[in-house]
């Protein structure tokens, strides 16, 4: 696992975005991972330890959150400039490889380039989804974890609910119980795994105490986009609408669904499998919001549809 800076140039300024990449640099096949809304590029160590066997992975710390800034505007943050960063991302990832043998040889053939595929959870998804709808778009397979062309307000209004809590924590037994009380969605999770998460979900005060590793500012930038549809009037309550750019996606696409989800409902699910890019459904029973891809059948169904 290496750790990687990458500087973004926003509406007001730079700001640098954190990435962790696995496996060979030199790989052709680069998969792209992107976190939910509080979350963070560690949440994917298990599937990227599974994956860089075969592929370079690429795990992107979204702006605000893990060890990326923290916007100097808050104003900032929303999906056009979360679209913005991981463009500037996909842009590295892509590029040609630099140093040694292997460059100079691959400079030998006319139109290498590295392939893309992107997998995102929940907010991560959303970005996926936009920039895999985008023309020319270099996404060759895009994999959303429990997230759809509809998001729910009420789902949104939960999710909002938990960006709350911004006290410190006096110690890492109760960062513990509260990664396992807000995220309880993910499923049955091992206590290794469990740790593994409170771990990475703060950082450390100069007193002791633990921190939350997002921007409490996040919350009121939670629906920021100019690609995210709002509805008006009564169909306000169906919450964001993305299904134009469902529908203009080409690239084969994997939808994973926790079976008890209140963010992607089955019948919203259920609809992806016709329209757009006619994606795969694989659903996973006793998990909710979402499937945490630490488990050995999410993981699996992951490999299976990157490898085909």
């Amino acid at each position: 696992m290496r750790h990687e800076i990458l500087h973004c140039l926003g509406p007001n300024g730079f700001h640098r975005i954190s990435y962790l990449e696995w496996g060979n640099p030199h790989a052709e096949r680069v998969v792209v991972c992107a976190h939910g809304l509080t979350r963070n590029a560690r949440d994917f160590d298990f599937l990227a330890r599974r994956l860089a066997r075969r592929w370079r992975v690429v795990c992107l710390d979204v702006a605000g959150r893990g060890r990326s800034d923290w916007l100097a505007n808050k104003a900032d943050y929303g999906f056009d400039l979360y679209q913005s960063d991981a463009a500037a991302l996909l842009a590295r990832a892509t590029a040609p490889v630099r140093r040694g043998l292997l460059a100079w040889l691959l400079r030998l053939l006319p139109g290498r380039a590295r392939s893309v595929d992107w997998v995102g959870t929940s907010m991560g998804g959303i970005i996926g989804l936009l920039l895999a709808a985008r023309a020319g778009s270099p996404i060759r397979r895009l994999v959303l974890n429990d997230v759809g062309a509809t998001i729910p307000w009420s789902a949104l209004a939960r999710m909002k609910g938990l960006m709350r809590r911004h006290e410190p924590f006096a110690d890492m037994r109760a960062v513990l119980s509260h990664v396992r009380e807000t995220y309880a969605g993910f499923g049955p999770l091992s206590g290794a795994q469990w740790r593994h998460l409170a771990r990475h979900s703060v950082k450390r005060l100069k007193d002791g105490r633990y921190q939350l590793a997002y921007d409490p500012a996040l919350e009121a930038s939670l629906w920021n986009g100019s690609d995210l549809d709002m509805p008006l009037g009564p169909a306000l309550v169906r919450g964001i609408n993305l299904w134009r750019h469902w529908d203009a996606i080409r690239a084969p696409t994997l939808l994973l669904r926790g079976g008890d989800s209140d963010v992607l409902p089955l019948d919203v699910a259920r609809e992806m499998l016709g329209r757009g890019p006619k994606a795969q459904l694989v659903e996973f029973q006793g998990v909710g919001h979402a499937p945490s891809l630490m488990a050995y059948d999410q993981i699996a169904a992951i490999e299976r549809f990157l490898a085909a």
